[in-house]
């Protein structure tokens, strides 16, 4: 494990211009005493958030894999190895976050390795995790639901833990298993799973594309094979990874929750 030591001056001053020469950091991590985003909008994120979810996954990875999906500046990833992971992946598609989740990862002691690789191509690493985790990124694409697919298809073992932007209703209503052509009242319900699809942008962000309300990262997650197990923080849900039906099924093909029960 690596511990934090404050630098002396000189070499603080260093390692403040080393990090700010990586450009503007949307993960705030202390290296040596030093914050890479201390005037976040979010405050200490996503600490933060993390201190509100970090209980809900095991203390000890020791023999365990994981993959950080949209790995952003690292933050994920080095707590997985704090937890004593054997094996830590973070992946991201962007190359300023991946300088800066090596540049932290290094700073801080840590063998992680990282790589550029979208969502989208995961099949591509041609192995499955003991962890996945996908925190902050659904909501940044235009295929939320393929890309849910194709971790259940290719990268999930055991544990995913999934965090996303809500907006709308956290009320969750029961929903039946099928409805009369005729039904339209069910679609007007604040339970009823809905996805806001931002056309333009959302907090200044044009890559906010899809936003679900709580019913519908909930129905999401079940659709693509990911059994609930807590839910720990508003916007977390820690799942278990279930095979779906061994017939073929194409990605795009829809699986509705009953096809597995």
């Amino acid at each position: 494990m690596s511990a934090q030591i404050a630098e002396p001056e000189p070499e603080r001053a260093q390692l403040t211009q080393q990090i700010r020469a990586l450009g503007d950091w949307f993960h705030n991590i202390e290296i040596n005493g030093v914050q890479t985003a201390p005037s976040h909008f979010l405050g200490d994120y996503p600490r933060v958030k993390w201190d509100r979810f970090q209980n809900a996954i095991p203390l000890d990875l020791r023999g365990k894999t994981v993959l950080d999906i949209g790995c952003n500046g690292g933050f994920y990833s080095v707590e997985m190895k704090r937890r004593g992971a054997d094996r830590v992946l973070g992946i991201d598609f962007d190359d300023r976050y991946l300088a800066q989740a090596r540049f932290a990862a290094a700073s801080l002691g840590f063998d992680i390795e990282f790589r550029k690789l979208s969502v989208y191509d995961v099949h591509k690493l041609n192995e499955r995790f003991d962890v996945v985790l996908f925190l902050g990124v659904l909501y940044h694409l235009r295929y939320p639901l393929l890309a849910l697919d194709l971790i259940h298809e290719h990268v999930a073992r055991d544990l995913f833990v999934f965090q996303s932007l809500q907006r709308g209703s956290e009320t969750v209503e029961p929903v039946e298993n099928d409805y009369e052509f005729s039904e339209t009242d069910v679609f007007e319900r604040a339970g009823f799973p809905k996805m806001y699809f931002v056309e333009k942008r959302y907090a200044g962000d044009p890559t906010n594309w899809w936003i679900p309300n709580r019913a519908a990262a909930e129905a999401m997650l079940r659709s693509a094979g990911f059994e609930i197990l807590a839910h720990p923080e508003t916007e977390v849900f820690v799942c278990q990874y279930r095979p779906l039906p061994d017939e073929p099924r194409a990605i795009y093909a829809s699986i509705r929750r009953d096809d597995y029960e």
